[in-house]
């Protein structure tokens, strides 16, 4: 491994660190974007329950609020249950805003990393050609640092794609799901609006 990155040379040092970035962001957005944690199954009809029953108080609001992104939103509404149809639904597309805002936390940086880490093996390979033409002045010639040159370009720009690839489609990956997620709350939100309020304005 340590002969690679010296074959690389130090541009190569800047890839390393994109790619520990990438590999911590990834399993940062798999662990927190999964579904049983942003959607837990059944909760609505739980919600739904308690209504019927009569249960609903600010403390038990406020439980739901913090259990889970879309806890929050259906607390949100249930706050706003007295003040008619348009409050509540107000109050949860306010909320749904600030819960989509935490659910692409870190999906900038990732698609930052996706679309610069070419650019720092371009950079490496840019370096590797100066190398390759500085060993090439009038007159002589050097072998060793042709080779090294060659290497360094060589290295970077397969690197650089190398973390490209998996940090896009990632990227993509998580982007989906969030947006999944988004109209999936949406929609709950709106069948909590109709047991809650029923026919009423």
């Amino acid at each position: 491994m340590f002969s690679l990155i010296q074959a690389a040379g130090w541009p190569i040092w800047f890839l390393i660190l994109t790619s520990i970035v990438a590999v911590a962001l990834i399993i940062e957005r798999f662990l927190s974007l999964r579904r049983i944690r942003i959607i837990p199954p059944a909760l609505l009809e739980e919600v739904f329950l308690l209504h019927r029953n009569q249960q609903i108080t600010p403390g038990l609001v406020q439980k739901l609020a913090a259990s889970s992104p879309l806890g929050k939103v259906l607390a949100s509404g249930l706050r706003y249950r007295q003040a008619g149809r348009e409050a509540m639904k107000e109050a949860m597309e306010e909320t749904g805003r600030a819960v989509a805002h935490e659910l692409e936390k870190y999906l900038s940086a990732l698609g930052t990393i996706a679309t610069t880490a070419p650019l720092l093996g371009l950079f490496g390979t840019v370096i590797g050609m100066i190398q390759i033409f500085g060993s090439q002045a009038p007159g002589q010639s050097n072998p060793e640092q042709l080779a090294h040159g060659i290497s360094i370009a060589l290295y970077n720009t397969a690197f650089g794609i190398l973390i490209a690839i998996p940090a896009l489609i990632s990227y993509r990956h998580f982007r989906a799901r969030v947006d999944s997620y988004l109209v999936e709350m949406e929609q709950q939100s709106l069948r909590l609006v109709d047991n809650v309020l029923g026919d009423r304005p």
